[in-house]
C-alpha cells in the first residue's frame, strides 16, 4: 500500500473512506493489533508449511493481473523477517507477473491455508527478479535448485515486506486434500488442462478446433 502519512498505515484512499463510513476506529485497532511490517516467528512458521499462494501485480499503467503459485510446502522460503522468495519455473511463455514486475516493483501476495487453521496471510512488499547465480551471490546459504525434483528454476521472485497481517477465518472454507499426480514443468496440454474454457475451439484453433468440428458433427 502507499502510505498516506508516515504514522499510519494504509492508502489515502482507504482512509477516505473509512472516515465516510464511520470506520476509522476499527481500521486504526486493526492496524494497530494485525498490521506487521516484518515476517514474524508464526507468520515464517505459516509461509513454511504452504503449498500456494496468490500472487498480485501492476504494470507501471496499473493494469492488474492475479496469478496462482503452487508447490511442495515451504516452496516459498522467508530468507529472513523482511524478505521471503520463490523459484520461477518454465511456465507458458508469458511471463505476466514477472513483465509486470519488471515495470512496478510492487506486489502483493496471499497465502491460504483451507486445510488447518483457515486463515490467510496477506504479504505486500517489493519485488525483483533474481537470475539463478545472482540468487546465489544474494542468499549463498540458500540451495538454488529449488524445491521441485528434476527442475531448475529460470529466475526467482524476491519479496522485501512492507506490511503483512492475517486474512480473517469468518468465510474460508475448508477443504480435504486429497492425493494426485502432479505433472510439474509438462507441456502436455491435456495434462495442464487443456483448452477448459474453450477459447481455441471458439478461434478455430489447433486440435481444438477439429475436436469442436467432430462434436458439431
Amino acid at each position: 500500500m502507499d502510505h498516506a502519512a508516515h504514522d499510519r498505515p494504509g492508502s489515502a484512499g482507504e482512509h477516505a473512506l473509512q472516515e465516510a463510513s464511520g470506520s476509522r476506529e476499527r481500521a486504526d485497532r486493526f492496524y494497530r493489533e494485525q498490521m506487521s511490517d516484518h515476517l514474524n516467528g508464526d507468520m515464517r512458521e505459516f509461509v513454511a508449511r504452504m503449498e500456494m499462494m496468490f500472487v498480485g501485480t501492476a504494470d507501471a499503467g496499473g493494469e492488474c493481473d492475479v496469478t496462482f503459485r503452487a508447490g511442495p510446502p515451504g516452496f516459498a522460503r522467508v530468507l529472513d523477517p523482511s524478505t521471503l522468495a520463490w523459484p520461477e519455473y518454465r511456465g507458458n511463455g508469458v511471463m505476466a507477473s514477472a513483465g509486470n514486475i519488471t515495470e512496478n516493483a510492487h506486489v502483493g501476495l496471499l497465502f491460504m491455508d483451507f486445510v488447518r487453521d483457515l486463515v490467510g496471510l496477506h504479504v505486500n512488499g517489493r519485488a525483483a527478479l533474481l537470475s539463478p547465480s545472482e540468487f546465489t551471490e544474494r542468499h549463498p546459504d540458500e540451495p538454488v535448485e529449488g524445491d521441485v525434483p528434476g527442475r531448475r528454476p529460470e529466475r526467482w521472485v524476491a519479496v522485501y515486506v512492507d506490511e503483512a497481517y492475517i486474512h480473517c477465518s469468518k468465510h474460508v472454507p475448508r477443504l480435504m486434500p486429497v492425493p494426485r499426480n502432479r505433472q510439474w514443468g509438462t507441456d502436455d496440454r491435456r495434462a495442464k488442462g487443456g483448452d477448459a474454457f474453450g477459447v481455441a475451439a471458439e478461434r478455430g484453433l489447433g486440435v481444438y478446433a477439429k475436436r469442436a468440428q467432430s462434436q458439431a458433427s
